[in-house]
């Protein structure tokens, strides 16, 4: 299947009993069982539910994976992801990452015996110089948050896993969607979603996602999800579901009004940098076009005056662009990471990277493009 026809078939089936077009949402905690540990596939829903079975499918699908795990949340699947590891074991990551990413890593898996070791993943010779006898996993996000750096996940594949083939490569594909990328498929091991977002699209849930290519590996991961418990329950899934089947759509719109928003921003008067990997200036332009088929929704910037106060002025006056935490819905966001995404990264280490309080990210929706443009212009120029 195509991308598109996959959004909405992929790993599908109608509702055996029914015929329903729709999985139904099996809102039951437990099964009947027939005879002690006989049964229909399904006995408890920690375990599986026909509704997450459904999306969980559509997952593994549209990542071009053979298995999907739909969880509680973004962070309960990064969670689970690092679940895999042992105490003194190594992971090389970005310095720019989702504040509660870094949270997880630095103050509770940290105290655990897990080693972090930040870099900036733009470079591949960044990682590998710091791969050692320890080191068990690469975490990447490309496009970063809220940066929007860009990693060459192929490269930097090939250059871990040769020097080390059972060193596990994970990749934060939240802000591009597999619509844009597919890490399974330029060597990655394990691809995580926080499916709240772009997944979901419609900011009604909190979700996250793995997919995965290797028998063995799924098997721990459900492993771990079912003996953990943070699994995804059937409304969500349903609704999660839904949001796979349009992803394509929305994503066309994302691209398009995201790429005419960066190029306004470069030139508007009182605007400073522009982060968005589709102009031809960003540094990892060149990477970004070979990688990802278009550039997405996301675009960080700067202005001019970088006082807090001007920031600040700006966000509190958009009318179309909400303030608001996360990213990836059908409307527009405006975030101010200091304050709210990266507020847990500490000051200096956020200062190290640019994530200062002039910094802006949005996340553009798919309005009308000239509402957006008239609303970012009226709140700059206030």
């Amino acid at each position: 299947m195509k991308f598109n026809t996959k959004t909405i078939h992929g790993g599908q089936k109608h509702e055996e009993t029914t015929g329903a077009v729709m999985p139904p949402i099996f809102q039951t905690s437990t099964f009947a069982q027939s005879s002690p540990g006989v049964h229909k596939g399904y006995e408890y829903s920690r375990a599986a539910n026909p509704t997450r079975t459904a999306l969980e499918d559509a997952f593994a699908a549209i990542e071009n994976g053979t298995h999907g795990f739909a969880f509680s949340s973004g962070l309960s699947a990064i969670d689970c992801v690092l679940r895999l590891l042992n105490p003194g074991d190594e992971i090389i990551t970005g310095d720019d990452l989702y504040g509660g990413t870094y949270r997880m890593f630095t103050r509770m898996f940290s105290k655990y015996g897990l080693k972090f070791k930040f870099v900036n993943t733009d470079s591949v010779a960044n990682v590998t110089k710091e791969i050692s006898d320890a080191t068990k996993l690469i975490w990447l996000e490309t496009p970063t948050n809220p940066l929007m750096k860009i990693a060459d996940i192929a490269e930097i594949t090939k250059a871990v896993k040769a020097k080390n083939s059972n060193i596990l490569v994970a990749v934060d594909n939240t802000f591009a969607t597999p619509y844009l990328q597919r890490p399974l498929d330029l060597g990655a091991d394990i691809v995580m979603h926080s499916a709240t977002k772009y997944l979901g699209g419609h900011s009604d849930l909190v979700m996250g996602a793995l997919m995965v290519k290797e028998e063995k590996l799924a098997e721990e991961i459900h492993f771990i999800q079912f003996a953990g418990g943070a699994v995804a329950g059937p409304m969500d899934s349903f609704l999660a579901l839904r949001g796979v089947k349009t992803l394509h759509i929305r994503m066309q719109r994302h691209c398009e009004n995201g790429k005419a928003i960066a190029t306004f921003l470069t030139k508007h008067p009182k605007v400073g940098e522009v982060y968005y990997p589709g102009l031809e200036n960003h540094p990892n332009h060149k990477i970004a076009k070979e990688q990802m088929d278009d550039f997405g929704g996301m675009v960080s910037f700067r202005l001019k005056d970088e006082t807090k106060e001007a920031a600040f002025k700006f966000l509190e006056n958009t009318k179309v662009f909400t303030l608001a935490e996360s990213l990836g819905g059908v409307e527009s966001l405006v975030n101010h990471p200091t304050t709210m995404t990266h507020a847990s990264i500490p000051e200096p280490e956020r200062l190290k990277i640019g994530i200062t309080d002039s910094l802006i990210r949005l996340s553009v929706g798919i309005e009308d493009i000239d509402d957006l443009l008239a609303d970012l212009d009226q709140a700059i120029n206030l």
